[in-house]
């Protein structure tokens, strides 16, 4: 166990999850980087990944990790659902491992989002005769009202889920990973589910708030089954869908104490993702207050995540007990080396890589 610095800033207090232990509270968040071919990492994952464990995150998360080829959210997702996606995984773990920081694996399924092109060729469905596939959802609600209905999840096709996220679970043991993160937000398969928005269903899986996350229940006992007993599990939930009648933090706070009755470690506190065009107010740490309100109430560590950007801001989310870790995105995608950064403004040490020492003056 890494022994806590007195004289350290909250934010880079150690912290321990099981048996993995962080050199601090700085987490990257998963960002899906569109650049796979068959779901295989290549070397823009080892470069993408690893130079945050260069520059001291202290726990370096995957993308969205499809548990099957049809999860994927675009034809150039990360996957890991079949074995032969392990080997240039574990090339990344064991890099990140190398520079004494952790590797996590977010599983996760696309569910009515799936099939679509890269943001930055627009995002939209793309059809069979082009390489997409039939997505599929809770219920026939398409995610764009223009596009067509998703195939519902008859009870086989729901337990294949559950047995995919199993699997790639399995598959992250030989893969290396110290912690998986189970992807239940921003409008994807798990968090369709939870949602009235999406979910319309009549039977076991749908209607009643105990219907509506029993597939989420599921997936993670499925997953706690093939993970061993000292790492950690994380689950990503979005707190609100931002749309009155929806999913929102008051079920968020009860999902949270059932998750946490099952041995889940940390709930990470994103929200949104649900359905298009919802105005959400994105000022600097607009949803710190969701991952405050879970820690509290449901009694479960949680991380902050959304427009966290500053050393000064982030050391205040953790000082101030709002959360115990802070995942940031696009500031590390920014900056690299923001950890390394970030502990020179707070008057802390960061373990610089020996062959950057002369830059760290």
């Amino acid at each position: 166990m890494l022994m806590p610095d007195p004289t350290a800033p909250p934010l880079f207090e150690p912290i321990a999850f099981r048996s993995i232990d962080l050199r601090s509270r700085i987490v990257m968040s998963p960002m899906c980087q569109y650049s796979s071919t068959d779901g295989f990492a290549d070397d823009w994952h080892l470069v993408h990944l690893g130079s945050r464990a260069v520059g001291a995150t202290a726990l370096v998360l995957t993308e969205a990790t499809a548990v099957t080829a049809e999860g994927r959210i675009s034809p150039a997702d990360l996957g890991i659902w079949k074995d032969e996606h392990v080997e240039p995984l574990r090339r990344c773990t064991r890099f990140i491992r190398g520079r004494h920081s952790a590797s996590g694996i977010q599983l996760a399924h696309a569910g009515r989002k799936a099939s679509t092109s890269p943001p930055w060729l627009g995002g939209y469905r793309v059809p069979p005769e082009d390489g997409g596939w039939q997505p599929v959802a809770p219920s026939p609600i398409p995610f764009r009202p223009d596009e067509p209905p998703p195939l519902e999840l008859d009870r086989a096709g729901i337990a294949s889920v559950v047995e995919a996220f199993r699997a790639a679970a399995r598959r992250a043991v030989h893969a290396e990973f110290d912690v998986i993160e189970i992807h239940a937000a921003h409008g994807y398969l798990l968090h369709e589910f939870l949602s009235p928005l999406a979910n319309r269903r009549t039977d076991d899986y749908g209607g009643s708030f105990e219907n509506r996350i029993r597939l989420l229940i599921e997936v993670l006992q499925a997953v706690r089954e093939e993970w061993p007993d000292d790492l950690p599990i994380f689950v990503r939930i979005s707190a609100t869908d931002w749309v009155e009648g929806g999913w929102d933090l008051d079920q968020s706070v009860e999902l949270a104490r059932r998750l946490a009755s099952f041995d889940v470690d940390l709930i990470d506190c994103s929200s949104g993702g649900m359905v298009p065009g919802v105005r959400i107010p994105s000022t600097p740490g607009y949803q710190v207050d969701f991952a405050k309100r879970i820690r509290r109430d449901a009694g479960v560590p949680t991380g902050a995540v959304g427009l966290i950007t500053t050393a000064d801001q982030a050391n205040a989310i953790v000082a101030g007990g709002k959360a115990d870790v802070v995942l940031l995105a696009r500031q590390l995608l920014r900056d690299s080396y923001w950890p390394l950064r970030a502990a020179r403004a707070l008057g802390a040490t960061a373990p610089w890589p020996a062959q950057y020492l002369r830059a760290a003056d």
